[in-house]
């Protein structure tokens, strides 16, 4: 097959290059170029300085099509975008590549369910809504856009919503700064606590980034697959406080969990924990993949938590560049659990509970 990437080398798309490129598939990326080199030599690539420079990059692209041959009817097989956020995004897909594509497939995401939860079993027909994270909106608001192109223009459109998706190089977790996960790996091995949301008994899915390109190499050229959307994720469900057992169990340390309501957490902080933790996380959520196994039979997400979270761990720590340092949330934590240990105390004074 024939397949262009827009990124292409992200989290969930490395997967899916490298597996495309080990079958022997033709993978193009429009990109940066920042981060090509574990493809170099064997992707094709078409480098722009801003992917969102539409006309750029229909430069960059015609004359790549020029290059081989092609005036560009149904030239590639799928064209995927990766980094698609905003509807403006997708009307520009749209513009650059109806009649060039026989399938254009969207990363749209699992967090544009309905919140909260109706119903903890969420198949594809679950109502599309998330009043409290702006990134879902967009996502349900692209997704509305290109359906109507697949319905009026028989643009072969397949919408693809992962779910929490990880790969090597960062641990996935439910409350973190914002320079990713390692500071909170970092508390474990100093005996610190650690913020859990709720009480770490809501029901939860993680995705190895390897399982997830299974699935989404089964919908790519599937005629089953044209004006659907389906969702990806593996088929373990966990609490998080059995994903959080697990890394500690990994890294070899105590779990020392600290539980804090997810509303508290959003009103006391600047991280933006009322999108990623009330607008997702702290729901209980299980994925039915039944849509997903029809349209793609035999398929086996079989790579557990255990397993996934152990490669993770192992790559992290044995990389400086995946051990950034978030100060600014480390102390924000200590900050957090001292003065909610300390209304405890006063609580328990005023109670006659500590005479």
């Amino acid at each position: 097959m024939k397949i262009l990437f827009i990124g292409g080398t992200g989290t969930i798309s490395s997967a899916i290059t490298r597996a495309l490129l080990a079958r022997g598939d033709e993978v193009v990326l429009i990109n940066r170029g920042n981060r090509n080199g574990e493809f170099d030599g064997k992707a094709q690539f078409i480098k722009v300085s801003d992917v969102n420079d539409e006309k750029e990059v229909r430069k960059a692209l015609a004359s790549y099509l020029e290059l081989k041959g092609s005036n560009g009817k149904n030239y590639f097989d799928a064209v995927c975008d990766f980094i698609c956020f905003h509807k403006e995004q997708a009307e520009r897909d749209f513009r650059l590549f109806e009649g060039k594509t026989k399938q254009f497939l969207f990363i749209s995401s699992a967090s544009a369910y309905s919140k909260p939860v109706r119903d903890y079993v969420i198949t594809e027909g679950t109502t599309m809504a998330n009043p409290y994270w702006n990134y879902s909106r967009e996502k349900i608001e692209i997704e509305e856009f290109l359906m109507g192109r697949f319905k009026y223009y028989d643009f072969p459109v397949t919408i693809v919503r992962p779910s929490h998706t990880y790969d090597e190089r960062s641990i996935p977790l439910g409350v973190h700064g914002s320079k990713g996960s390692y500071q909170v790996v970092k508390r474990m091995l100093e005996g610190k606590p650690v913020i859990v949301h709720g009480d770490g008994t809501s029901l939860w899915r993680m995705t190895f980034n390897e399982d997830f390109a299974k699935g989404f190499i089964g919908l790519l050229g599937n005629p089953h697959a044209i004006g659907e959307a389906f969702h990806i994720t593996n088929e373990e469900t966990l609490t998080w406080n059995q994903i959080y057992e697990t890394i500690a169990k990994v890294l070899n340390v105590e779990f020392k969990p600290y539980y804090v309501s997810s509303e508290f957490l959003a009103a006391c902080s600047e991280y933006d924990f009322t999108g990623s933790l009330i607008g997702d996380k702290s729901n209980s959520v299980v994925f039915d993949n039944s849509k997903l196994h029809r349209a793609v039979p035999g398929l086996a997400m079989n790579i557990r938590f255990e397993e996934g979270i152990r490669r993770t761990i192992e790559y992290v720590l044995s990389h400086e560049e995946c051990q950034v340092p978030d100060p600014e949330f480390d102390s924000w934590c200590d900050t957090v659990i001292k003065n909610l240990e300390e209304a405890k105390g006063r609580i328990r004074k005023a109670s006659g509970l500590d005479a």
